[in-house]
């Protein structure tokens, strides 16, 4: 008797156990063969779309477009769409991620699928689709590499174009220089120019001084004709008076 009733209360608590767990599997808000089916179908859904070049038809919905955007953006490194590889699923109080692997001809990728569920109203909506390639290792390196060398290169460009600003400092005066000698050889130009036409200033001058000592030429010229015995000054012109720097002792 007391082994039978050991074993009705075992068998009791038992599907006690599996009600437990079936209500609660029930009343979550989504189950993995549902987020499994949900996940394959929208990824099915995003690569007919973006075949049939529909995507803007979506554009009311933001995360639709959004998702269908970047699906299309990733069909480059994907390749052909081969199908799905299982579905992982993360379930927290206000969230659900769904994460769906793909296979494609040249890369694979997962999409992932955030909803938020609101756990009043018993409803969930999708916030966010994104399409995220899987590389290699190698391929990954590769970036990195490719990467540091564009950011060394761009170090490297910008160092020497601020040498070559600096080095500019030097040439600098040397241009000002050359301007500054340029500068100087005109105006060394125009003084000799000014000193050629001094002569004809001078003549100028001194006719106009002539004009103004008339008596004095007529002095001069009589004592001229004087000492060469000639009985007129028809035969001089004095063109110009100028003062001797000779002392009398020299003269005489």
């Amino acid at each position: 008797m007391r082994k039978l009733l050991v074993i009705l209360g075992m068998v009791t608590c038992m599907v006690g156990l599996s009600a437990c767990g079936q209500k609660e599997e029930a009343t979550g808000p989504i189950t993995k063969e549902q987020a499994e089916q949900f996940g394959v179908q929208l990824v099915q859904n995003m690569d007919v779309i973006v075949s049939q070049n529909s995507v803007d038809q979506y554009a009311s919905n933001e995360a639709e477009l959004a998702g269908l955007e970047s699906w299309q953006a990733a069909m480059e490194e994907i390749g052909t769409f081969e199908g799905t590889d299982g579905v992982a699923l993360k379930v927290d109080d206000d969230e659900i991620i769904i994460n769906v692997n793909v296979l494609g001809s040249d890369h694979d990728a997962v999409v992932e699928i955030i909803m938020e569920y609101d756990d009043f109203q018993k409803t969930s909506d999708v916030v966010s689709i994104t399409t995220n390639v899987t590389y290699s290792f190698g391929e990954l390196m590769k970036n990195a590499a490719l990467n540091t060398l564009i950011g060394m290169g761009t170090v490297f460009v910008v160092l020497i174009l601020i040498s070559l600003i600096i080095s500019c400092f030097n040439i600098i005066p040397k241009i000002q220089e050359k301007k500054k000698k340029k500068a100087e050889a005109k105006d060394a130009t125009t003084t000799g120019a000014s000193v050629q036409a001094d002569p004809v200033v001078a003549q100028i001058a001194a006719k106009e001084e002539l004009a103004d000592d008339t008596e004095l030429v007529a002095v001069i010229a009589a004592a001229i004709a004087a000492y060469e015995g000639a009985g007129s000054t028809d035969g001089f012109v004095v063109r110009s008076i100028r003062k001797s720097n000779k002392s009398k002792w020299q003269n005489a």
